[in-house]
């Protein structure tokens, strides 16, 4: 039995906690005083994450010439292609 709903499927039809549960798994770790903002490490790139109400913002920590680079997901994009589009990096 999968725990989420298929890959396709838009993130406004996901949990907040299959949501948070993704992320995790991503190997982003949530803030601890500042729940919807959770920070991920990939080799070369740091993203901050923050979980708006419309959209997912990421924020890219010193990626272009040493300045933040932020995007903006909406959450009518499905789970794979936010994460795709996310673990792309800046």
């Amino acid at each position: 039995m999968n725990r989420w709903p298929p890959p396709d499927t838009p993130l406004y039809n996901h949990s907040l906690a299959t949501i948070e549960d993704w992320l995790r798994t991503l190997g982003a770790r949530q803030d601890a005083q500042e729940l919807h903002r959770w920070f991920l490490r990939r080799g070369a790139w740091q993203a901050e994450l923050s979980l708006e109400i419309e959209e997912l913002q990421v924020r890219y920590l010193g990626a272009a010439a040493g300045r933040d680079l932020v995007r903006n997901f909406k959450y009518a994009l499905s789970r794979q292609e936010m994460e795709t589009a996310i673990l792309r990096g800046p």
